[in-house]
């Protein structure tokens, strides 16, 4: 079932004016967002190849664990920086090599491309923070975010447990929740299926292949060493990636719409987005540069086809529009974000379902 969100004329009318503000006071200078890209490629792909190639370099165990973590850290920034525009074609001008850029890299870390860019695209844009249509609430029984979520005994320590439940997650997705998609995919044609198994599996393998057995064979380590480097790096790539997430929409203060049993919204599209949404550091360039605009959230799910170099900017006109609407928009630094992300666990730890 599609979800509909609910029409507020006002809120059509506001995202309007937002967009005819950025339109007349946005200067959009292609040739500075080409050359910040360059220099970003550059720098990262400086970062991804030494720290690779040290893998085979290294003979001392703990530096070689220390390098392996840093190689998997320095992957899951590519994500933010580059394979979350890429998805939303927001780096080229033809859609192809934003495809091809996005694939490679989240071959990088293991990722299955196809299934999170479905999931992504046409489930959590369209629909943040409401029940049964944003896939990225369907983590784990574990945590509750949700009001309308079924109260446990154990979620009254989630706000304790949840940093070690989120250090899982990077190995729980590419080993197991990208595995659940693939069982899930019987609605896919026969010969689309057999393209998407073909890939899904040679990309798997290329993943183990590249960072795992590769380094084994013609590097100095143990497979023992290869085991807790891989253990170390899951765990600082998962706690990095759920919080930096976490905190852009779960919050004090988010908001959870609800869809009745025919999938309408209890709110606007607009209104959705904005008040779903948090952003840290929202005109920073600084922080826009190492978070890749993940950081201003609302701009991003507002305008996600916008590349996230234009974001300090425009989050200046835009919340300048927002706040003269009396609408104020949600802001934290990193950690009082992560703060009061533990702060709500807390919350919707005590608070009755409802």
């Amino acid at each position: 079932m599609k979800a509909k969100h609910l029409y507020v004329e006002k809120d059509l009318a506001l995202f309007v004016e937002i967009q005819k503000e950025i339109n007349d006071n946005l200067i959009i200078e292609k040739k500075d967002a080409d050359n910040y890209f360059i220099f970003k490629s550059l720098f990262y792909g400086f970062l991804t190849i030494s720290t690779y190639c040290l893998l085979y370099i290294i003979e001392n165990p703990v530096l070689f664990i220390i390098d392996f973590v840093a190689f998997g850290f320095i992957a899951v920034l590519l994500c933010f920086n580059f394979a979350h525009d890429f998805s939303h074609n927001a780096i080229f001008k033809k859609p192809f090599w934003d495809n091809i850029g996005f694939e490679f890299i989240y071959t990088l870390v293991g990722a299955h491309p196809e299934a999170w860019k479905e999931r992504h695209l046409n489930s959590h844009h369209y629909a943040p923070n409401v029940e049964h249509f944003d896939t990225d609430l369907a983590i784990t029984g574990l945590i509750r975010v949700l009001p309308t979520s079924k109260l446990k005994w154990y979620h009254k320590f989630q706000h304790i447990y949840a940093p070690f439940a989120y250090a899982t997650y990077s190995f729980y997705w590419v080993f197991i929740k990208d595995f659940i998609v693939l069982s899930k995919s019987n609605h896919i044609d026969n010969r689309e299926r057999l393209r998407y198994y073909f890939t899904f599996f040679f990309l798997k393998g290329f993943y183990i292949t590249y960072l795992f057995v590769l380094p084994f064979y013609f590097g100095h380590q143990s497979i023992g060493t290869l085991v807790i480097a891989g253990i170390a790096m899951h765990i600082v790539q998962s706690l990095y990636t759920l919080l930096t997430f976490f905190i852009t929409h779960h919050v004090e203060g988010s908001n959870y719409p609800k869809a009745d049993e025919n999938g309408l919204i209890d709110t606007s599209w607009v209104m959705n987005q904005i008040k779903s949404s948090n952003n840290f550091y929202p005109f920073s360039h600084l922080g826009n540069f190492i978070f890749g605009g993940v950081n201003n959230h609302i701009a991003h799910h507002l305008f996600p086809n916008i590349s996230h170099y234009h974001y300090p900017k425009l989050n200046v006109i835009l919340f300048n529009t927002l706040k003269k609407n009396g609408i104020e928009p949600s802001v934290t630094s990193y950690f009082s974000g992560i703060y009061s992300h533990l702060k709500l666990l807390k919350r919707m730890g005590m608070q009755i379902q409802g």
